[in-house]
């Protein structure tokens, strides 16, 4: 397995891992966003029915990502449920892996737009939003803040062409000021790094980032011209 590639932000120093997390060796934390649980029973409740594995792979995947970390937190930045009925609907077994995760981590769900503050009914803790050294972790980003943030919510994808085919992977987007996170769930879409829903959080030029090979990869985004009315309804749709 390559090693991971660190990331200056904030004057802290950050592990940038390419399943979509970070970790903060600092604080021995993993960063994740947006794990939208429940969001194939969710589909299947509303006449489109998934295989109902989502919640099991995403949860593997970040109890993998805690072990290979060695993280003592796992700080999970809102949208942890696909919604705020999802305790309804979850399963005794994905329940049971949430308790166990909470029991081996310190476990810190913060509220999103979609899930609330639900993530508590299986242990851990709950929070609107941290403040870690002078970063503040959120959901979603406020581009009025004026100290360092990192959030998700947008769940930002990078295109491009290669050898002439499409290819689209989940990417970071961030400058010296704000991070946004992709999305970790195993069932989530993602929105172009350079739409101007995302654009509009950054001041000027920003950069889509992701981990490839081990190494950190960077490719600029310049904020387009926009509507920033436009902006605002696209934010509030996702």
């Amino acid at each position: 397995m390559p090693p991971a590639p660190s990331l200056s932000f904030a004057g802290q120093s950050f592990t940038m891992l390419a399943d979509r997390a970070l970790f903060w060796p600092r604080h021995g934390a993993l960063i994740v966003a947006d794990l939208h649980l429940e969001k194939a029973s969710w589909y299947a409740g509303h006449g489109q029915p998934l295989p109902p594995y989502d919640s099991h792979d995403t949860l593997d995947r970040l109890a993998r990502l805690a072990a290979e970390t060695g993280a003592r937190a796992i700080w999970c930045l809102g949208d942890s449920f696909h919604d705020r009925d999802a305790a309804a609907r979850i399963v005794p077994a994905v329940a049971a892996r949430l308790a166990r995760q909470a029991a081996a981590t310190r476990l810190v769900w913060i509220a999103g737009n979609h899930d609330g503050l639900s993530g508590g009914a299986w242990g851990g803790e709950v929070a609107e939003e941290m403040v870690v050294d002078g970063i503040v972790l959120r959901h979603q980003c406020r581009a009025a803040e004026t100290r360092p943030e990192i959030s998700g919510h947008f769940h930002p994808k990078l295109r491009l062409t290669l050898r002439g085919r499409g290819v689209s992977r989940p990417c970071f987007a961030g400058d010296a000021q704000r991070l946004i996170l992709p999305a970790f769930g195993s069932l989530t879409g993602g929105l172009d790094v350079a739409d101007a829903a995302i654009a509009a959080n950054f001041s000027g030029p920003y950069r889509a980032m992701l981990v490839a090979g081990g190494r950190l990869l960077r490719f600029a985004c310049a904020s387009p011209e926009r509507d920033d009315a436009t902006a605002r309804r696209i934010r509030a749709k996702i």
